[in-house]
């Protein structure tokens, strides 16, 4: 088929490489632990909240920005879990999803000719649209074991014309969590160079082993020059529900606003008003959903171990990555074919997170989801187990 006539950010892309691999899982009957979401609804209080809401008749459009209620809870959410003081009227926008959210940033940040700082690998719709805006994306490859920010890559590559620093912690697809030191070198380099940071937090409330999920936005000089981005699909188990939601400084929120308006305009009401009340749960809603997913992790962790990966370190969202260099010649997009194929589980390969051209990207790692019922888990577990024990 001929694309030359079409949009070359995105007619010269493959199609995701969630809907390869979920479309090739359900070919060969595979437990599918590549895409991420959860094969569990989040919890009934909220499901039963919007179900109401439907009922009681907000099938309407909403204000542009969302609703007054769910804006005024993610305002309270960063006071409470942050300490962070944000003006919900001002400060705050309901996008449809978080990667709307991500889109609408990074159109409304940058303009043709500008440079955005991605850190691969990252989440696969960052190049797409930092290119949609006709800027140039600029990719620093961070290295194993520890995929750690180091402050002279980065200033080596900021030039008059960097504008944006996009980042995400807790981190799609390493399950790796942004610590002080990490965070102080982006602070240190957007305050001299006057640049923004886009910060993906979707994962905020998916942090393990007692560690601490810091937004950049609580560093000093950091509130007024970016944006973090949260997902109620994320936090409550309702990825269907397509509820993100921003905060940042009032210039920054307006003209993400405008942005997003020519995108979804408004979301639907009723999930936004049951956000609004899931936002509002006691501690223990938030403590408990952490810790099951740790058990989770830790059962995956343990599944991938016995059968001889190398598995790396997880500390938060819901994905386990792991080198297949122990067990497996091939690259990882054959090697994440092949067990689908072969053992029936599904995973997705890291190399997917790089820029299609600007990136050389390992060819030896894989990223499992672990957001699954136990059985399920287990029962993959069994079929890798069975697969190369041969």
């Amino acid at each position: 088929m001929d694309t030359s006539s079409f949009n070359p950010v995105f007619a010269g892309r493959p199609v995701t490489i969630f809907a390869v691999m979920s479309a090739l899982a359900n070919e060969y009957g595979a437990i599918n632990l590549g895409q991420g979401f959860p094969d569990e609804d989040g919890p009934e209080e909220i499901l039963q909240f919007a179900a109401q809401r439907l009922m009681d008749g907000n099938n309407q459009y909403t204000p542009v920005m969302g609703v007054a209620p769910l804006r005024q809870a993610v305002a309270k959410s960063n006071k409470r879990f942050y300490g962070l003081e944000v003006d919900w009227e001002s400060q705050v926008l309901v996008t449809s999803g978080a990667s709307e959210a991500l889109a609408a940033s990074f159109l409304a940040c940058l303009k043709p000719g500008d440079e955005a700082i991605l850190f691969a690998p990252y989440y696969d719709s960052y190049a797409p649209m930092v290119e949609a805006a006709g800027a140039k994306p600029v990719i620093i490859e961070l290295a194993p074991p520890d995929w750690r920010i180091k402050r002279d890559a980065l200033a080596r590559v900021i030039t008059e014309k960097t504008k944006v620093i996009a980042i995400n912690t807790p981190h799609n697809p390493l399950g790796k969590i942004m610590d002080k030191g990490e965070l102080e070198i982006i602070a240190d380099m957007a305050r001299e160079h006057n640049l923004r940071v886009i910060c993906d937090e979707v994962y905020e409330h998916l942090v393990f082993d007692g560690l601490l999920h810091i937004p950049l936005m609580t560093f000093p000089g950091m509130k007024e020059r970016c944006v973090r981005i949260g997902s109620a699909g994320k936090t409550f188990s309702v990825t269907g529900w397509r509820i993100g939601y921003l905060t940042g400084p009032a210039d920054m929120v307006s003209a993400i606003t405008k942005a997003r308006q020519f995108m979804g305009y408004t979301t639907p009401a009723h999930t936004q008003l049951a956000v609004a009340h899931g936002l509002g749960f006691k501690d223990h809603y938030f403590e408990n959903f952490t810790a099951q997913m740790q058990s989770k992790r830790d059962i995956m962790h343990a599944i991938l171990r016995d059968c001889g990966f190398d598995v790396i370190d997880c500390q938060g969202t819901y994905f386990i990555t792991v080198d297949i260099r122990t067990m497996s010649d091939l690259d990882d997009m054959a090697f994440c074919e092949d067990i689908t194929k072969n053992a029936g589980v599904t995973a997705v390969p890291l190399s997917a997170f790089y820029h299609h051209e600007l990136s050389t990207p390992p060819r030896h790692f894989v990223r499992f989801c672990f957001c699954k019922k136990e059985e399920v888990l287990l029962q993959a577990g069994d079929r890798l187990k069975k697969y190369f024990s041969k």
